[in-house]
């Protein structure tokens, strides 16, 4: 019960403080949040560590909880990405996409150089899931795929700083499909370049397994901001 109500809590205050309810510099207090939110002490305290964990707050003596600057947040935590996305959905998607337009197509390439064949042969066999799925309007299995397939490449790169970005690529995937931003079917432009970086990064072909990322990033860009268009 208490991991439920800190979940729950935790949530809650940082999708406000994403949001800029509690603006840098305000100050929450742990009494004010055990009579709002119904929880004792301890669950308070336990969400005030989980949110300084994100750098989203910091304890000041004499003055209590204190809403960091923007600037010193943890961008990479899932879970402020899920609240950025919340906030300002249009903005982080294009902050994600800067991201990833600069991080995965130098994975892909390094992979293409770096990547043994066993790995070489799992990106190829989710591929090949990938283009099964999309075919038959799996679409719970056809995620599942696209995010090992992505968390492969950054991990086959090599870079153990790009492969820790893979839970970020993670929370940016599935928020799309969770918010019914994807289209029915994937788009057969979006199934064909995973198999084309699949089989470059197979072949050793670092130039084109690069382009072809760079191109799957920016596919991804654009059909999640027509559907988002369209909704609006």
């Amino acid at each position: 019960m208490a991991g439920g109500l800190h979940d729950k809590v935790l949530d809650e205050l940082g999708h406000e403080i994403a949001a800029g309810v509690h603006r840098p510099g305000s100050v929450l207090r742990i009494d004010e949040m055990e009579q709002r939110f119904g929880i004792s002490r301890s669950v308070a305290r336990e969400v005030v560590r989980s949110l300084a964990s994100i750098r989203l707050v910091i304890g000041r003596k004499r003055v209590g909880i204190v809403v960091r600057p923007r600037a010193d947040w943890n961008a990479f935590d899932p879970l402020l990405i899920r609240w950025l996305l919340a906030a300002d959905r249009t903005a982080q998607l294009k902050t994600l996409a800067e991201l990833r337009t600069a991080v995965e197509p130098m994975a892909a390439a390094a992979a293409a150089q770096r990547c043994d064949d066993e790995a070489a042969a799992r990106l190829v066999g989710l591929a090949e899931r990938m283009v099964a799925t999309a075919r038959a309007g799996d679409l719970e299995t056809f995620m599942d795929a696209d995010v090992a397939f992505h968390r492969l490449v950054l991990t086959a790169s090599g870079n153990e700083m790009f492969a820790q970005l893979h839970e970020v690529v993670e929370e940016l995937l599935r928020w799309r499909a969770g918010h019914g931003l994807m289209p029915e079917h994937p788009r057969p432009v979006a199934v064909r370049l995973h198999c084309e970086i699949a089989e470059c990064i197979r072949s050793g072909d670092r130039a084109r397994a690069e382009w072809a990322m760079r191109e799957l990033v920016a596919e991804a860009l654009e059909g999640t901001l027509t559907v988002l268009t369209a909704a609006e």
